[in-house]
């Protein structure tokens, strides 16, 4: 097919998880609309996502989101170039409403269909609206499900060097916090109590610091937290919290500055719901200061779910005359590639 242009719009869907998100882009750039449903509140009552009750605030949500979305972008629905959505990876029923969506709509309208690679959306946001678009980087996917090292030479174009054997961080940050009695999610909390805490305080594991890899495991360090509690006093909770912290931002920071000196790249970005962390910013950026690389980060809008790197990850495939057969299937367990 042609290739697109920088006046198509496109619609993407995302609902991989727990969050429904509908956004509208218009070429590589212009986003028109990005709309997120967070079900936080509702899974925060079990601690955790329950995937039968996210699956069923997607379908509560989808639609009243993709008129939202439409109404604030100012477009019609007979406007639009292409439907694009997640097919992996992701919790299964979650994933089949998105997709069935987009392709419903594609089918409907009689417009082009893209499934996207939930991984690739992230691995790209820090990319979005930056001078140059993607270039090659050294790429940190960091989240609740998925620690990830990746070489990106160009879109589509990726290697991955190393991956967590066990817990991702953002499992880790959730799992530690619920041993530590703090509210879900946990990552946020953990960021916030470490805030006031000597992160020297506890001297906790730093799983594979020195292996001569880049793959990651946290599962340990979690479980060496686990056995230090019963020991840690109450006013000393914050330093638990910030020990534990940089122990997860120590491993990820030397790993991915080693990967960019190994593999000759000049750029790290980072990426996924963990790079929101406060201490994780600050450390990339003294690191990547101090060895001469550029750091891009994704706005802190676009590091947790959302539908705006689907709809820019669309975007670039739909230029350069990509589409997805109607007969794609999801994937939960897609890997990036």
């Amino acid at each position: 097919m042609d290739q697109g242009t920088s006046s198509d719009l496109i619609l993407a869907l995302e609902t991989s998880c727990d969050e429904t998100a509908v956004a509208v882009i218009r070429g590589q750039a212009d986003l028109l609309a990005s709309e997120v449903a967070s079900q936080v509140e509702i899974h925060g009552r079990y601690g955790g996502v329950v995937p039968e009750v996210a699956s069923r605030q997607h379908l509560t949500q989808l639609k009243p989101l993709l008129l939202l979305a439409l109404e604030k972008a100012g477009v019609k629905m007979d406007e639009l170039s292409a439907f694009a959505a997640t097919a992996g990876p992701g919790l299964a029923t979650s994933l089949m409403l998105g997709l069935s969506t987009a392709k419903g709509l594609a089918i409907g309208l009689d417009r082009p269909f893209l499934a996207v690679n939930h991984l690739e959306g992230h691995l790209l946001s820090p990319f979005f609206q930056k001078p140059g678009g993607v270039q090659p980087a050294i790429g940190l996917i960091v989240s609740g499900g998925h620690t990830i090292l990746v070489d990106v030479a160009g879109v589509g174009e990726y290697h991955v060097l190393g991956q967590t054997r066990d817990d991702a961080a953002g499992e880790a940050f959730d799992k530690v916090a619920k041993l530590m009695g703090l509210p879900y999610p946990g990552g946020p909390e953990i960021d916030r109590l470490a805030a006031t805490g000597d992160p020297r305080r506890f001297n906790l594991p730093r799983s594979m610091l020195h292996s001569d890899d880049f793959q990651f495991s946290f599962s340990g360090l979690k479980t060496a937290v686990r056995y230090l509690l019963p020991e840690v006093p109450p006013e000393a909770m914050a330093d638990l919290a910030a020990s534990f912290q940089e122990a997860v931002v120590d491993v990820l920071v030397a790993k991915t500055i080693r990967a960019a000196r190994r593999r000759g790249r000049q750029t790290v970005c980072l990426s996924g719901g963990v790079s929101c962390n406060r201490r994780l910013r600050a450390r990339f950026q003294e690191a990547c200061d101090k060895s001469g690389l550029q750091l891009l980060l994704a706005d802190p809008k676009l590091c947790t779910d959302n539908a705006a790197m689907i709809a820019y990850v669309a975007a670039l495939r739909f230029a350069a005359g990509a589409i997805s057969l109607l007969t794609t299937d999801i994937n939960p367990n897609l890997s990036l590639r």
